[in-house]
This record gives C-alpha cells, structure tokens and sequence, in this order.
C-alpha cells in the first residue's frame, strides 16, 4: 500500500488524531501563556524574583518530556492528565521569559507619563505595559507552540491524544507494511499543524501589533 493510498483509507482516523493533537496543544498553550504572563508580570520588577522564574521555568523543561509523563502516570493515572500537565510545564519558559523580557524593555518615561495622568498602577500595566510588551510575549508563544507539537507526540506513551499514536503505532509494528505510512503520516500531520498554527499567529500578530512596533 502506497502512502497516498493509506491517508485515503485512514483518513478519518487522521483527521480525529490531528484535532485531538492541535486540541490539547492549543489548550495547554492558553493556559501556558496566561499563567506565564501572570508569573512574569510577578517578577520582572524584581531582578531576583524575574531570575527564579526564569531558572525554575528552565529547570522544567531540562526534564525529558518522556520521563516527565512518565512520573505523572502514577499520580495522575493515563490520557489526558499527564498530557495536559506535562505540556502546559514545558510551555511556560519561552512565555515567562519574554513577558519578562517585554515588561522590562518598556520606556520608563511612558509609564511615566501614564502615572502622571493619574493612571493607577493595575491600569498603568494593562494599557500601556503588556500591551508594548506583547510582540516579545507573542514571539514566546510562538515558540512554545512549536515545541509542544512535537513533545505533544510523545503524549501517546501514556495513552494520550493526538497524532503521536499514529506514530508509535508505526514503531510498535516496525516489518509491517504499513508501519512506515504509520510514521510518516503522524510526523507529516505534526508539521502540518505546526505550519498551521505559525501562520495563525503571524495573522494575530498583524492584528494585534501597531506597525510602528512591528518595524
């Protein structure tokens, strides 16, 4: 059986795998960019505080991503638990980073001037700090996406969702004759959604970002 021949047989199945990836991916990234956001608007007044966040967040994603669920099975059990936690860990330092980064890098004297209108300091940062730190917060989540496209594979050790079951399902039955459509099927699913998802946020970013900013 040709590859060809195999997407059109598996078609259905395919398209259910690579909902269920960019799904749980897209899912853990909300949650990854909120709470990365949330950590760096914390820290980044605080040179100490900003490089815990940044050292924990790090520390994290130095553990493999299959030795990480594997620890979550037994406390957390199979499927989606271990997926969603291990995902939304490895997404947040690329997020806390450059929201600290972003914070950071804003004029002083507009935040200035915004205090001396008598904006208070929770409105100081909603309307002027993170919305001139969002094309660096932007970027983190660009980058965090595309990571856990790929680590997202690896969630069907555990029997989570997503493209990735494909894939072992193609190792698990290597001298088949399918097994290397298998493979090739999920890893091309998996490049295809992350191309998806890239293109998404540059739109985002256009809608989003002043042309001034942007450069």
């Amino acid at each position: 059986m040709t590859f060809w021949e195999y997407l059109s047989s598996r078609h259905q199945q395919l398209l259910m795998d690579a909902y269920q990836h960019a799904s749980v991916v897209f899912q853990c990234m909300v949650v990854a960019t909120l709470a990365g956001v949330v950590l760096g608007v914390v820290t980044y007044r605080s040179d100490w505080a900003g490089g815990l966040a940044t050292i924990t967040t790090s520390t994290v994603l130095t553990v493999p991503s299959l030795a990480m669920i594997g620890l979550l099975i037994p406390v957390v059990g199979l499927g989606v638990p271990p997926t969603v936690i291990a995902l939304t860990l490895y997404g947040l330092l690329p997020v806390v980073r450059n929201a600290i980064v972003g914070l950071r890098g804003v004029d002083p004297a507009l935040v200035d001037a915004a205090k001396g209108i008598g904006m208070s300091r929770a409105a100081r940062l909603l309307r002027v700090e993170l919305p001139l730190a969002w094309p660096p917060i932007l970027t983190g989540v660009r980058v965090s996406t595309q990571m856990l496209m790929g680590i997202a594979a690896i969630a069907a050790y555990a029997s989570g969702p997503g493209l990735g079951n494909e894939i072992f399902r193609g190792i698990g039955s290597l001298g088949s004759r399918n097994a290397l459509n298998q493979v090739l099927a999920g890893t091309v699913g998996i490049i295809i959604l992350a191309l998806l998802f890239d293109a998404a946020y540059v739109l985002i970013g256009r809608l989003t970002i002043p042309r001034g900013i942007r450069g």
